[in-house]
């Protein structure tokens, strides 16, 4: 009896190698910060002890990233405008060759009679392409309504709503086009919140500061960046001011200051109650 055996072939697909995560990325230590800006970028609200000057937001923020002094620069001063920023501050600031730049302007520029949407965000494009040129991830700012914050008439809080509305719509369109992180002031948990403000209800407090430097850290750590020593928001290393050195500042800075730019943003508010009226007659 001969038995036939049939040898079927079966071709055997091997098993596909199981599917990795991706290796999370290792966050990129940041070696040198620039902060670019106005009074707040100049840290006014968070004074040093003995009168040593000012400390604020860029100091906390290098200190969270682990910068040396020597990789710290601010060219800030009171005072500037975005324009400032581009042709004042941008050179010092290419030269430092920074992994961060932190921009805090565009808000002096609302008060001024020749304030202009379009000159602002030319002027923040070139400063963040410029910098990106040289290896740096640049984090500008939009902002919240300060008129919530510092105390106006109606009629002026509104001017000044509707112009730091255009101050955002010009920021975020450059945020847009350049893809920068941005930090958002009308996000910042607390933001409206007075012990955040100094006496002068325009420039942060110490914590108001220390809540700043968090939001950028924020933004740096979704950016990329290792971020060793998180900022606190436990105020400490400034100066409370006294009571006399809050009157003082009032008589000294504060007054004169908002007389100079009253003078000169009360008549776009003009504008602006006059619109009002003639909707209201209609």
């Amino acid at each position: 009896m001969v038995s036939i055996v049939t040898v079927i072939s079966v071709e055997v697909t091997p098993s596909p190698e199981p599917l990795l995560p991706p290796a999370p990325a290792v966050p990129r230590s940041a070696r040198r910060l620039v902060v670019l800006g106005d009074s707040t970028a100049v840290g006014l609200g968070d004074p040093l002890p003995n009168r040593g000057g000012w400390r604020g937001v860029g100091p906390l923020v290098a200190e969270a990233l682990g910068i040396e002094p020597d990789g710290y620069l601010n060219p800030s001063f009171t005072g500037a405008r975005m324009g400032c920023v581009l042709t004042k501050q941008l050179p010092a600031a290419v030269a430092h060759r920074p992994d961060v730049a932190l921009v805090v302007a565009g808000m002096n520029d609302t008060l001024r009679p020749d304030f202009s949407a379009e000159k602002i965000a030319a002027d923040l494009t070139e400063v963040i392409r410029s910098l990106a040129a040289v290896g740096t991830t640049v984090v500008p700012v939009r902002y919240h309504d300060h008129g919530k914050v510092f105390r106006l008439p109606q009629s002026l809080r509104r001017a000044l709503s509707e112009r730091v509305a255009e101050l955002n719509a010009a920021i975020d369109g450059v945020v847009e086009r350049e893809g920068v992180p941005c930090l958002d002031l009308e996000l910042l948990p607390g933001a409206y919140d007075l012990t955040a403000w100094s006496v002068d209800r325009l420039h942060p407090s110490e914590l108001g500061h220390r809540m700043l430097a968090t939001g950028f850290t924020e933004r740096l750590a979704e950016a990329g960046f290792a971020v060793p020593l998180p900022v606190s928001l436990t105020c400490s290393g400034g100066v409370e001011p006294s009571t006399a050195g809050h009157l003082g500042w009032l008589v000294l800075k504060g007054v004169p200051w908002v007389w100079r730019r009253g003078r000169e943003f009360v008549p776009y508010a003009a504008v602006i109650m006059w619109h009002s009226f003639r909707e209201r007659l209609r």
